[in-house]
């Protein structure tokens, strides 16, 4: 009887051990899919009110990140992610002009290569262009600190050779897919991450917003600090611009660049 005990105890206790070690594992494994599939997300709680992110502006400050100015002071900042030209730029940039608005424009590589009157347009009117990755990967995925400092390297390296000056140190992850790790190596490369809080689903080129739908979104979410995410490839982004910033400008609002944004952060 005794000797059949400690066989059941031995068993019980092998048993504990192997769900500890399954347990552990799934664990690791759903911690791993969580920074592989971290991507930027908000919630609105109340319209004009700053949404909440998947982080606070406090965390990403640590990593020289920011996705918000401050809540106190009616300006937004304006940002145009560009991963290829669909003839939009030219009637956007017209706008910004416009309303003397200054912008920071986030390009892939091959954008630079296939647009450098563009790009150069962007700078020469006091634009900020920023970096935006070569290939548009999802960037969590990669680890190699080589590998991901050629991505924005290559961009860089462009941007110089078409300017002639050195690319502003803006980031911003492809898709808004990041991990801490990426954060902390853009970091150690002297760059600035942005993320944003004002966005709408305006980069499906079949599925181009209405009028009233963009309205709907960019206004009734419009915020103090707002770091505004547009696309350049939109057509409704283009036709609507002008409008939208005149609603802006008379709901009190007036934009600043990024560089008034860090200098706001203190």
């Amino acid at each position: 009887m005794e000797k059949a005990f400690q066989i059941r105890v031995k068993i019980t206790a092998a048993a504990a051990v192997l769900l500890a070690v399954l347990a552990a594992g799934a664990w690791l494994s759903n911690r791993n899919r969580a920074v592989e599939t971290a991507s930027w997300g908000l919630s609105f709680p109340r319209p004009g009110e700053c949404p909440a992110g998947n982080a606070t502006a406090e965390e990403l400050a640590a990593w020289d990140a920011v996705f918000v100015g401050k809540a106190d002071e009616p300006v937004l900042y304006l940002t145009f992610d560009a991963g290829y030209e669909n003839g939009h730029t030219a009637a956007i940039l017209d706008t910004l002009t416009k309303h003397h608005a200054p912008a920071a424009f986030f390009v892939v590589g091959t954008y630079i290569q296939q647009n450098p009157e563009l790009v150069k347009r962007m700078a020469a009117e006091g634009h900020i262009v920023g970096n935006h990755t070569w290939h548009h990967w999802d960037m969590d995925r990669i680890s190699d600190r080589a590998v991901f400092e050629q991505e924005l390297k290559d961009v860089a390296d462009a941007y110089r050779q078409v300017v002639g000056l050195p690319m502003p140190a803006y980031y911003r992850p492809p898709r808004g897919v990041y991990a801490e790790q990426n954060l902390a190596m853009a970091q150690a490369l002297g760059y600035r991450t942005v993320f944003w809080s004002l966005a709408y689903v305006d980069w499906k080129q079949d599925q181009q917003p209405t009028r009233e739908e963009a309205f709907d979104k960019l206004l009734g979410r419009v915020h103090n600090g707002a770091v505004v995410l547009l696309h350049s490839t939109s057509s409704t982004n283009a036709e609507i611009l002008d409008e939208l910033l005149t609603k802006w400008e008379e709901m009190g609002y007036h934009f600043g660049s990024l560089d008034d944004l860090w200098e706001a952060q203190g």
